[in-house]
């Protein structure tokens, strides 16, 4: 397998498990055709044409030929300097690295995080809250991350790879689609009563068994294990965490539980404010279920993965 070829498979299973619908990220990547259409020439030249095939922005091969085989990848849920240089010992060790993959950006994937968060919208319209409501809410929280990723050094890591002429990628969004997809059919399936139902659900998948071994056990944050559940609604993907005004639309369009990674003090209060129960699941072990699951789909079993950075590779048959 290629570097191209892993990261178009990547894409392609992103696609297929959005949330919003495969139709509806279809419709975007052509919208993204059309504004390059209708661009002048002279801004042509700082057009992400990866854009035109990849509607996610936090995922991108950051460096390296993308023609090169892969046969062993470092992968971790933060690929820093730090990891890059493991890399590089790991080669003069007899373990040349062919691929780092990271699950959260780097580079320019980094930098343009906020692009993504855009669909977070079209997932509120999902469960029931108006689009015009949803896109007007998620406009304000966009302009927020938007300006904390201004001043960030995002590029060190990948400037890192490329001194060292280690190739790297970051696959972000299609694994919380994954572990978004995964965790609702599941919730779904077995309709859980009581909020404490919901977290036994969690607790009964080996990513999060794992993460209570390893001292972070998903937890209830809002709400009590003895209240009902309600309709339950994961909230994985799309960037980051979303704007807490959500939690009033949600709330008003029946959603009785909010599964989660993590939950900021303000949000989780919002959430109080308008009785909706949140769980958080955990954000690391929640990536992990993420990449686990899209490397089950994408990596054939002759490819190595060397787990490192909070990641653990667990196969499912």
């Amino acid at each position: 397998m290629t570097i191209q070829e892993l990261y178009e498979k990547a894409i392609a299973l992103g696609i297929r498990l959005d949330p919003r619908g495969e139709a509806e990220v279809r419709a975007e990547l052509e919208r993204a055709k059309k504004d390059y259409d209708e661009m002048k020439e002279a801004d042509r030249a700082w057009f992400d044409m990866a854009s035109l095939t990849n509607p996610y922005s936090d995922s991108r091969i950051l460096y390296g030929d993308p023609g090169r085989e892969v046969k062993r990848v470092l992968a971790g849920i933060d690929m820093e300097v730090g990891e890059v240089l493991l890399a590089d010992r790991l080669r003069d060790r007899g373990r040349p690295i062919d691929l780092i993959i990271s699950h959260h950006p780097e580079g320019r994937a980094m930098a343009n995080l906020y692009d993504v968060m855009g669909m977070q919208a079209g997932i509120l319209l999902k469960y029931g809250v108006p689009i015009n409501v949803a896109e007007d809410i998620m406009d304000e929280r966009i302009k927020e991350v938007e300006r904390r990723l201004m001043p960030v050094n995002h590029t060190r890591a990948v400037d890192a790879a490329r001194l060292l002429d280690i190739p790297i990628m970051c696959v972000h969004t299609p694994t919380d689609n994954a572990v978004t997809d995964f965790l609702q059919r599941r919730f779904d399936e077995k309709a859980p009563r009581c909020v404490s139902d919901v977290l036994d659900i969690i607790k009964e998948i080996p990513e999060y068994k794992n993460s209570m071994a390893e001292g972070a056990p998903p937890k209830i944050v809002c709400g009590s294990g003895r209240r009902k559940a309600g309709k339950v609604f994961v909230d994985m993907t799309g960037g980051t965490g979303g704007s807490k005004k959500a939690f009033e639309k949600l709330s008003t369009a029946g959603v009785g539980t909010v599964v989660g990674m993590h939950i900021s003090e303000d949000h989780r209060k919002e959430a109080e404010k308008h009785h909706v129960n949140v769980v958080i699941a955990g954000h690391i072990s929640s990536d992990n279920l993420g990449v686990n699951l899209v490397f089950d789909k994408v990596l054939p079993n002759g490819v190595e993965v060397v787990a490192t950075s909070g990641f653990r590779r667990v196969v499912r048959t």
